[in-house]
């Protein structure tokens, strides 16, 4: 059965091979260079710094899955708004593991008194777009080729939860 609880050090290399996973093979990441555990772990260092939570989905002792969220923008007047990510292993996705790692979120995010979510989802990631409108979130925007990945042109899409 899977478990979601607060990621610990112990989590990081599957947190990471997780991550460069998405990197290497899908669109959920606009990057092209897989990450180092060293960036993994100041990634990590700077979430509890900030205070904010990640969370990992584990099944029989494996990390499946995880999320996090962060600081929308840099600037001061969005310190009440809050992005989210969630990833889950290739194996693993269409479980419903996800939705597991949504929730904690978004409690987390109003424990914190943060007022808004936010989350930049590649416009073609039909199954993200769908567990956000589950969740509550709306489309806010759409960006037109913002992104260039596989050779090809991506479209990204903003989604809003006002808690």
């Amino acid at each position: 059965m899977v478990q979601v609880r607060l990621a610990t050090y112990n989590d990081l290399p599957a947190i990471l091979n997780i991550y460069n996973y998405a990197i290497l093979h899908t669109t959920a990441v606009y990057d092209y260079v897989p990450h180092t555990l060293e960036m993994r772990r100041q990634w990590f260092d700077t979430k509890m710094q900030q205070g904010f939570p990640v969370f990992v989905a584990e099944d029989n002792n494996e990390v499946v899955g995880f999320s996090a969220i962060g600081p929308f923008r840099a600037w001061a007047a969005y310190k009440h708004t809050v992005e989210n990510a969630i990833y889950v292993r290739a194996d693993q996705q269409g479980k419903g593991i996800g939705k597991l790692l949504m929730q904690p979120l978004i409690d987390a995010s109003r424990e914190l008194g943060m007022h808004t979510i936010v989350s930049g989802i590649d416009a073609n990631n039909e199954i993200s777009l769908k567990m956000h409108k589950r969740f509550g979130f709306e489309e806010v925007a759409y960006f037109k080729q913002v992104g260039w990945k596989f050779d090809k042109w991506l479209d990204l899409k903003f989604m809003q939860l006002i808690l």
